[in-house]
């Protein structure tokens, strides 16, 4: 509880997120991340009556999207903070990108995971030079833990989605989009705790206006939904195999986003992920993980209402999953 009433507290008096904030965040990306590609995928204009793009964001450094918003958040430290180290709490992809950008910004750094995270993830991380401490038994303990390293050390905490400068650096995925894809009616995006979602919707969205975004949840795992429901962050006890949309709570930084720019929120079914997965793998040659096949799940599932003959982008946001894992689910029937 601590780490949300710190979140709560730190995004405060400092307006919604908005364009400028995400223009501003890209500004020291520029030659640092991939431009990543975003892909036609005919295969996806049935469920959709037009034409759907995949944002591949599983080509990204590190394989997902989060380099954008460590690199964006490391850019505004200043020289005491560096030298204190930096501290986060992941899933995985977060674990690495954070340990990725420490490493060229020549910042210590502890990442907090769980005991039965992925075993992948964790190695990757660690081969970037990160701390692993995986002691907590889960994520809500694992945030617990965060605060408790914090308070120890003195470490600075690079939240994955309750720190403006992150959730803005995400939202760059949406400023390339605009470029790739100029009529862009919507766009369809994994949720976990809702930074990459925000950071879009801040990019794309002003006074109700602009292309529609859609953020979809796994069923057992709906925090942003629980969030906005309540107005306030609502703990849940998250269960799904897309292991990085795993988040235990959402923050009122991202509940504010939501809800000031009109983000639509929609869930799938493990079964539908599974799929998707499936099918970005044989249909599309992407090899991205459960999280960032949720996406896909939706549009599949018929669960995105799209403007006939308008372009939709699907959002992939990742790709890092254990080779025995993604080999199980793709060997399903």
């Amino acid at each position: 509880m601590r780490s949300r009433i710190r979140a709560e507290t730190e995004t405060a008096g400092q307006g919604v997120l908005q364009l400028e904030d995400v223009e501003a965040a890209a500004r020291p990306l520029a030659g640092r991340i991939v431009r990543t590609p975003s892909l036609r995928a005919p295969w996806l204009d049935e469920h959709l009556q037009g034409s759907a793009y995949l944002k591949a964001e599983l080509l990204q450094h590190t394989g997902s999207f989060k380099i954008r918003g460590v690199l964006s958040r490391l850019a505004r430290m200043t020289p005491d903070e560096r030298a204190r180290g930096v501290v986060s709490v992941s899933a995985g992809n977060h674990a690495q990108a954070l340990a990725y950008g420490c490493r060229l910004e020549g910042i210590d750094c502890v990442v907090v995971m769980w005991q039965d995270a992925s075993a992948a993830k964790k190695r990757a991380a660690a081969s970037y030079g990160a701390t692993i401490d995986d002691s907590p038994t889960g994520p809500a303990e694992a945030f617990t833990r965060m605060e408790e390293i914090r308070a120890e050390s003195g470490r600075m905490v690079i939240h994955p989605f309750s720190d403006r400068a992150v959730v803005a650096g995400q939202g760059t995925v949406g400023l390339e989009l605009l470029r790739d894809v100029p009529d862009l009616d919507a766009v369809v995006v994994p949720v976990g705790g809702g930074g990459l979602v925000s950071g879009i919707a801040a990019a794309l969205r002003r006074d109700g206006r602009g292309p529609r975004v859609i953020g979809v949840e796994p069923v057992d795992a709906a925090a942003l939904a629980a969030g906005v429901a309540a107005g306030k962050p609502v703990p849940i006890q998250p269960r799904s195999i897309a292991d990085g949309l795993l988040a235990p709570f959402t923050t009122p930084l991202c509940i504010d986003v939501v809800r000031s720019h009109g983000v639509e929120l929609v869930q799938v079914s493990e079964a539908e992920i599974i799929d998707a997965m499936r099918r970005l793998y044989a249909d599309a040659k992407l090899a991205c993980e459960p999280a960032g096949a949720a996406g896909v799940a939706a549009v599949i599932a018929g669960k995105v209402e799209a403007t006939s003959g308008k372009d939709v982008a699907v959002v992939v946001s990742g790709g890092n999953v254990d080779t025995l894992v993604a080999s199980d689910i793709l060997g399903q029937q």
